[in-house]
């Protein structure tokens, strides 16, 4: 008992999977075949990247928090898109999308970093701005023209596991894990997270890699533009809407501090892919998709009390 008081929300992580997987083989069993593991891993693969970047972030400390990321998703893809349009090679495509995404990131920690602004009110005016940029430089149309040869492995999948799931939410997960392990940066990333003055203080370049994390988080955001582009074969411009309220609440429920400085990425992987689930078992269930939203504000909120409570106990 103990320690799932000092661990709640790790317990209720693991509590909701038990809840899903019991309540799917009881009334739906039909979904734990191929096809259903396919399709939540597909939808994941954005939203995990996404969360993963949200999840460096908020671990970073000095109250993190990217609310750009889902206009950073939509307008890394237009750019993408119309890069190609005035002729810029086709396999230069993803290139560009985790460059834009990586310097529209870079752009958020700049003004957290050095000129000091709330981390929520810089990127909650970035989603505004990235997201009506997306929308006013496509007029509101989806961008056709992605290059075919890159549909097969957008839309393709290896043991009922996409290709893009396999090639990059796995890769970069790993790394993002052997980094905040084995490494300093990792380890300054903890250190400034847990406590910022103290990071200060022994030398660690605070400023600087707080820059760089947001930056991450937006080539991690540009990343999913690109797969969106060659899942989707079209370039929308509002592919990213509720992005950032689901990464918030991947990341919170998969263990990490939402003041920073506690957490690892594995919990997050873990809970992207709860968040999918139930919302491909709603669908199952024939709920409307219009609670889904409301289902993950009311996770962010018990995940917030359950850190809230954990942090008292310790």
């Amino acid at each position: 008992m103990k320690f799932l008081r000092a661990h709640l929300v790790t317990s209720l992580l693991v509590l909701l999977w038990c809840l899903l997987l019991g309540t799917v083989l009881i009334l739906q069993p039909g979904m734990l075949d191929p096809i259903t593991l396919t399709t939540i891993l597909q939808f994941a693969t954005v939203l995990a990247l996404v969360a993963l970047g949200q999840a460096l972030v908020v671990l970073a400390g000095g109250a993190g928090i990217d609310l750009s990321v889902g206009g950073n998703v939509s307008l890394s893809a237009v750019a993408g898109m119309m890069a190609l349009h005035a002729g810029l090679p086709p396999v230069l495509l993803p290139v560009i999308c985790l460059l834009c995404g990586f310097l529209l990131g870079l752009f958020n920690g700049y003004l957290v970093a050095k000129l000091k602004i709330w981390p929520l009110i810089v990127t909650l005016g970035t989603f505004y701005a990235w997201s009506g940029l997306a929308l006013a430089l496509t007029g509101g149309a989806a961008q056709s023209g992605v290059p075919r040869d890159i549909l097969p492995w957008g839309r393709g999948v290896l043991a009922a596991i996409p290709l893009p799931f396999l090639c990059c939410v796995i890769p970069a997960f790993v790394i993002a894990w052997a980094i905040l392990r084995f490494t300093s940066w990792g380890r300054w990333i903890y250190a400034m997270g847990f406590n910022e003055r103290s990071a200060r203080l022994v030398g660690i370049p605070v400023d600087r890699l707080r820059m760089l994390v947001y930056g991450i988080c937006g080539a991690l955001a540009g990343c999913a533009g690109f797969i969106t582009l060659a899942w989707l074969g079209s370039g929308r411009p509002n592919v990213g809407v509720n992005l950032e309220l689901e990464s918030l609440t991947a990341a919170l429920l998969g263990g990490m501090a939402i003041f920073g400085g506690r957490g690892g990425v594995v919990g997050v992987f873990a809970a992207t892919l709860l968040l999918v689930a139930i919302k491909t078992s709603l669908l199952q269930f024939g709920i409307n998709t219009v609670w889904q939203v409301g289902v993950v504000g009311v996770l962010l909120i018990a995940v917030l009390l359950a850190d809230r409570f954990s942090s008292y106990r310790r």
